[in-house]
């Protein structure tokens, strides 16, 4: 009998698990795929949590494996970092079981004598990272999946800092999770004998309004607002999630007075009715914001993911249609928007610093460099740049300006250490005005830094690969590229390849290695002549493995052509091995 198949008995045997579990679980009994997948593995507690499909099983997202992670935490908190008198924080998004797996991260850890500052109803991962460090908590957690389809969920871990946890301290929370094999391990009590311990606290109002004024610190040009306010349009999205009443409530309280909210999408649902993924990244995410945007004529369009930790925006072409611009696109008019405005009003410090991803867009290095900013890079995911605002703090070296990544998340300001698309929207919106007030659309002034910095453009090629064969294909993949000494992609020449797993960057022509003084990760990078580039990295939170592609070119026809054939070449080179 296969092991899955033990555990799948052993779940419906153990009255441990509720009724309506085992009865879940009975119900796929004649189904050996479904049985498998369910219980090959133990849904991987990674270096971000949990992520999953909602339903019982240990490969599973279920209020079982949300306890057997927080108390792992638990252990790791009290045991190993020997905390006395721990504070957690915990907040939620609109998400299927989103308030119950909160709940029950709540209980386990006050029944380990920790407390807990929970959120009273929903709110966005930003206001979470921003709490963490206000009520000088050793960290929090946010339920959510981000911008996953509706069934859905996850658990992210934050530190103190109120960034995501980063090395070492994920791998020794990893590691007190995996000690973990027994569900009755778990220590748990209700919500009412922890509120009666006091280690129960319901946050709110008094949170939200401290964050949103950090917010509104952000804010370069309130008087351009107010000059334009009469006549600039917006139209917003929440896509069912957490951002309505924080993105609106900041968007009012800057001076923005035509705000136009698709209603259809306004209220949390978990479901996700009008999209089939609610991911900014989709242009399908935000039809009806277009028809809306359409009949008022909006300048600016933009909508946000579940956890309002990251924004799509739309802008208006010449022919008057909307486009959704990239994450990169976003990221680069925000860089030079908000250096340009400090350096005008000369409150850009002689250290400023922007920080990008590595599978960011080059331009932000251009643009950084005009201004006399120094530009850092970081691993993909959004804990380096808040690792770095840390590491900046504490040695009194360096200013942070503006961080993004590509995947449409960006932080202006220090009061939150995780992407934030509340500040993200007001900023936006504030350069949206910019630019009216000077007789330019947001599509003009784009065009107008292409003209000025260069054709930057970039693609991202994503492979799902899922269950046992599609981790075995994305090894093999990785295992290949790294074996394989590619000398060309395409027409481009390979001048230096980055692995980051071994640390290595080895210059192609002379064969010649040095050091890459970044964390190890299974990241491959190959740089190209023509300032072109190609980055592979399996996703951290999905079974995916994706493929990143940056190019520069002489007009925007050339920067796309020249990015099609890099996909392209980049699908030879791995198609024999899928």
């Amino acid at each position: 009998m296969a092991g899955y198949t033990n555990k799948y008995e052993s779940w419906i045997e153990n009255d441990y698990f509720d009724i309506s579990t085992r009865d879940e679980l009975k119900g796929i009994r004649e189904n050996e795929k479904e049985i498998e997948d369910r219980f090959y593995q133990d849904l991987e507690f990674g270096t971000a949590g949990l992520r999953g499909v909602i339903g019982a099983g240990t490969n599973r997202m279920n209020i079982y494996i949300v306890r057997k992670a927080t108390q792992g935490l638990a252990n790791y908190l009290v045991k190993v970092r020997n905390i006395k008198d721990p504070k957690m924080a915990i907040a939620y998004d609109s998400r299927n079981m989103s308030y119950e797996f909160a709940k029950e991260a709540g209980q386990v850890l006050a029944a380990n004598g920790i407390h807990v500052y929970i959120f009273e109803s929903l709110r966005p991962v930003p206001e979470l990272s921003y709490t963490v460090r206000e009520l000088k908590c050793q960290g929090g957690i946010v339920i959510t999946a981000s911008h996953n389809p509706p069934e859905y969920n996850g658990y992210k871990v934050y530190g103190e800092d109120g960034a995501q946890i980063i090395s070492p301290y994920d791998k020794m929370i990893i590691e007190e999770v995996n000690k973990i094999t027994d569900f009755n391990e778990v220590k748990h009590i209700s919500q009412e004998e922890a509120e009666k311990a006091g280690l129960f606290t319901w946050i709110g109002k008094e949170i939200d309004d401290k964050y949103i004024a950090e917010v509104k610190k952000q804010a370069i040009n309130l008087d351009i607002i107010k000059k334009e306010a009469d006549d600039f349009k917006i139209v917003y999205t929440p896509i069912h999630g957490t951002g309505n009443i924080p993105v609106r409530r900041i968007l009012s309280e800057v001076g923005f007075k035509n705000v136009y909210v698709v209603d259809e999408q306004v209220e949390p649902n978990g479901h996700f009715p009008t999209v089939k993924s609610p991911n900014p990244e989709d242009t399908n995410a935000f039809k009806l914001a277009i028809d809306l945007a359409k009949s008022v004529e909006a300048d600016i369009v933009m909508g946000t993911d579940p956890d309002a930790d990251r924004v799509g925006v739309l802008i208006r072409n010449e022919e008057g249609e909307y486009l959704v611009m990239t994450g990169n696109m976003i990221g680069a008019m925000l860089t030079d928007y908000i250096l340009s405005q400090k350096k005008k009003r000369g409150e850009l410090a002689p250290d400023s610093v922007i920080i990008k991803t590595i599978v960011t867009t080059e331009m932000a290095r251009a643009i950084a460099n005009s201004y006399g900013a120094e530009l850092i890079e970081v691993l993909t995911g959004f804990k380096f740049i808040g690792e770095q605002i840390r590491l900046f703090e504490e040695n009194n070296d360096k200013t942070y300006v503006f961080g993004f990544e590509e995947s449409y998340g960006c932080l202006a300001g220090t009061y939150a250490r995780d992407k934030d698309a509340v500040v993200a929207c007001m900023l936006a919106a504030e350069m949206a005005a910019y630019y009216k007030n000077k007789g330019m659309t947001l599509y003009e002034a784009l065009i107008s830094l292409y003209e000025k910095y260069g054709y930057y453009k970039e693609g991202v090629l994503s492979i799902t690969l899922k269950g046992i064969e599609g981790m075995g294909k994305i090894t093999t993949i990785m295992e290949n590229l790294r074996n394989l000494d590619l000398d060309a992609i395409g027409s481009y020449n390979v001048l230096a390849k980055r692995d980051y797993q071994t640390s290595k960057r080895t210059k192609m022509d002379v064969n010649q290695e040095e050091d890459i003084l970044l964390p190890k990760s299974n990241v491959l990078y190959y740089e190209l002549n023509n300032n072109s580039w190609v980055c592979i990295r399996p996703s951290g939170t999905e079974p995916k493995i994706k493929f990143y592609f940056g190019v520069k070119g002489k007009s925007i026809a050339d920067a796309d052509a020249k990015v099609a054939e890099l996909e392209e070449a980049m699908k030879k080179v791995i198609e024999s091995w899928m």
